[in-house]
């Protein structure tokens, strides 16, 4: 149910954040910069007079953002709400509460509520915000992986979560299964230690084996003596937990997770890191300021090239602009134009170019590498390293928060240098008038 308004004109006992917080603040400012009116559209998706009162649209904006931005959880970008009054002021309050303003599982359903479209309306605000630098016709573009809450996958852990999963199901139906096996997956693990050593090579590939064999035991146990109306109910579950044992060394598609089995098996040719387990992700930024104007997760492992094409279309849906020129790595060789946009790749040029074309060409391949900081502070930074969202829709929703989060602080940090620099500026002229002044004092006396 929608929330009730508050009474504006109700006083409060101490004064107002207006009076109380300093107006150079860049949380502050940011706070009246963004159009937050453009968010009630979010009404839509509540009740009239069916459920509780839902919280402000304006609060659960702002957390989602002051999330990304700080690079906290929601647990803890709901506690430092109740003790920061930029914060409060920033999600539309006018007196500082003491209170949690909400659970923090209220911020998964919210996200969940407004989906991939009422993440873009934020990611597209922050492009606003940023005035004319997201206003560029030319554009850079690259590829990162974003990787998923997950432990790294090998075929051992899996068997094990399946025995552990036909445990939890044989106990909800209440059946006798012939034999548990807990005991003798207790000296099988014994058995896996140290499995690099010569000796227990063999041993431990035994009980690997061991292993697997007692899970496909299991699962068929159940699907025998499960009732049919529970059986429909971990259809899924089975089929799942069939397709992980069925599964070898060189299938594709394979399952790496039994909570994200969405999750791909990415390689981007990194010697600290040879594999990554998530999703592939499309970046796009503007050539000489680098603000993010483009944030598209892919739920499938392609190539390069083909991430283009829906990047530019998320780009034209939100500024309703089309780029000029677009500047990729060889990654995405094989393109050279999609609709009006002229797409550059690094490339031998032809003997009869001019120094000039070639010093020219030379400075915009060297600016494109200014994506490559922006990325990683976008994994150390702003939540993009390690996904904990849950589903493909978790993935969609965390790279547009990311990106949106960079874009607010990218405003934030030009807000603070400003004010720096006006400060800086202040006091060296008034140490120059009034160094000026006792000079000239100095200068009477001695004439004098």
């Amino acid at each position: 149910m929608q929330n009730k308004s508050k009474n504006p004109g109700q006083l409060g006992f101490y004064s107002t954040f207006e009076e109380q917080l300093n107006h150079q603040h860049p949380l502050y400012i940011l706070t009246h910069k963004i159009n937050w009116s453009q968010f009630e559209a979010f009404r839509e998706l509540y009740s009239d007079n069916m459920g509780r009162p839902a919280k402000p649209i304006r609060l659960m904006v702002s957390l989602l953002i002051l999330k990304h931005v700080r690079n906290v959880s929601d647990e803890s970008v709901v506690e430092q709400w109740a003790e920061n009054a930029y914060y409060q002021y920033f999600s539309g309050e006018q007196y500082f509460a003491s209170d949690e303003p909400c659970a923090a599982t209220e911020l998964v359903h919210f996200r969940n509520r407004i989906g991939a479209e009422g993440i873009e309306m934020i990611f597209k605000e922050s492009i606003r915000v940023n005035g004319k630098d997201g206003e560029e016709n030319q554009a850079v573009v690259d590829t990162t992986v974003q990787e998923k809450n997950i432990t790294f996958p090998t075929d051992d852990k899996l068997y094990k979560k399946i025995i552990k999963k036909s445990w939890a199901i044989a106990q909800t139906g209440e059946l006798d299964l012939r034999q548990s096996y807990k005991r003798v997956l207790k000296k099988l693990s014994l058995d896996q230690r140290f499995r690099n050593h010569p000796r227990n090579k063999g041993k431990a590939r035994k009980a690997d084996k061991k292993v697997k064999t007692i899970a496909g035991r299991l699962v068929r146990e159940l699907e025998r003596k499960l009732s049919p109306s529970l059986l429909a109910l971990y259809a899924r579950d089975l089929m799942l937990f069939k397709k992980v044992l069925g599964q070898k060394k060189e299938d594709k598609n394979k399952i790496y997770s039994l909570h994200e089995p969405h999750v791909q098996c990415i390689s981007k040719g990194k010697e600290h890191k040879k594999y990554e387990f998530g999703s592939k992700v499309s970046i796009l930024t503007t050539k000489t300021s680098g603000v993010i104007v483009g944030a598209l997760n892919m739920e499938k492992n392609v190539y390069d090239g083909h991430t283009l094409q829906p990047a530019l279309q998320q780009y034209e849906r939100i500024t309703q602009k089309s780029l000029k020129d677009v500047y990729a790595d060889r990654g995405y060789r094989g393109l050279n134009q999609i609709g009006q946009t002229q797409v550059h790749i690094p490339k031998p040029l032809p003997p009869e170019t001019s120094r000039y074309q070639k010093s020219k060409t030379s400075k915009n391949f060297r600016r494109r590498a200014a994506i490559e900081p922006r990325i990683g502070h976008l994994k150390q930074d702003y939540r993009l390293c390690r996904n904990f969202y849950k589903g493909i829709r978790g993935d969609n929703n965390n790279v547009m928060l990311a990106a949106a989060a960079m874009n607010f602080k990218r405003m934030m940090n030009i807000w603070k240098r400003d004010v720096r620099l006006f400060f800086h500026l202040f006091f060296s002229w008034l140490q120059f008038i009034f160094g000026h002044v006792i000079y000239q004092k100095n200068d009477c006396r001695f004439e004098k």
